[in-house]
């Protein structure tokens, strides 16, 4: 399992680089722009050569790029959706000059309309995405659906919604799933007890593949179990504890997986985060 952080682009592409490797990153994650705005700035094409080469050499891979927060692919306003894949389109380019392997998303809302028409419209998007960038730059980017820790009309709660999407797609071989604990343990998968865990996992491998497991967001909590509540926390000092993270580090199914830390940003707590799953990998 390789270990990295969310990393802030606020210095520049390549400084987040520096900040990656001084953590001790093994893979990393960023935003390309603004995470709450519409607007993106142009990615100088010079900086994302340098970006592309300076990764190779730090050996920090694979890299994922996490959309922005305000497309919605589930929404039953006709603009918000088309805004909304106009911008995964745009994004998705961003994400390929970058030489990102995967951009990772929020399935969205279905708000005053049904769930079954929510998730219909997640895997329309999706195919309507994948169709206008055939052949082009950003078709070499796999996308990653997150799951959510629910409430309201959010989807990616369940993991039944993600095997509704998957029925629905045409190109089901161009989408993965980034799991995220905190998320999973907000939402009400007893992921913090050894035998829930277990349950969690044949879950999600029955409804939806764990071949389709892509990415970990390892994230402790601080909400209650099945709070709907999104609150991460640093590793093994939340309500969901080391002990369950030393199993899942340790899974014979999920060790292979790259894991990304979207704890609360400090500089010493992220030393302390790394350290304490890399012991736990080395047997600690």
């Amino acid at each position: 399992m390789r270990f990295g952080f969310h990393i802030s682009i606020s210095h520049g592409f390549v400084e987040s680089l520096e900040v990656a490797k001084s953590l001790g990153c093994e893979t990393m994650q960023i935003f390309t722009g603004s995470q709450q705005q519409w607007r993106r700035s142009v990615i100088d094409e010079d900086d994302a050569s340098e970006f592309k080469t300076r990764r190779k050499k730090k050996d920090i891979s694979p890299l994922f790029v996490h959309l922005f927060y305000l497309p919605n692919f589930a929404t039953p306003d006709r603009e918000l959706l088309e805004k909304s894949q106009n911008a995964l389109i745009a994004e998705l380019d961003r994400a390929a000059m970058l030489g990102a392997e995967y951009i990772i998303l929020h399935p969205g809302a279905y708000k005053n309309s049904t769930k079954e028409e929510g998730i219909r419209k997640v895997a329309a998007s999706l195919d309507y995405v994948f169709g206008k960038i055939a052949g082009g730059r950003g078709d070499k980017v796999k996308v990653l659906i997150e799951n959510t820790s629910a409430g309201g009309t959010r989807l990616g709660g369940e993991f039944e919604e993600f095997a509704r999407i998957f029925d629905f797609l045409k190109h089901s071989y161009k989408v993965g799933v980034c799991l995220d604990t905190a998320h999973a343990f907000e939402a009400g998968y007893p992921i913090h007890t050894e035998e829930g865990l277990a349950d969690t996992l044949e879950e999600f491998d029955r409804l939806v593949g764990l071949n389709k497991l892509h990415l970990l967001h390892l994230n402790d909590s601080k909400s209650a179990f099945s709070s709907r509540n999104d609150r991460h926390w640093h590793i093994g000092e939340g309500e969901i504890g080391i002990e369950t993270f030393k199993r899942i580090i340790r899974h014979p199914r999920l060790k292979h997986i790259p894991a990304i830390m979207e704890t609360p940003t400090d500089f010493q707590a992220d030393l302390k985060n790394m350290k304490t799953v890399k012991a736990i990998r080395n047997g600690a």
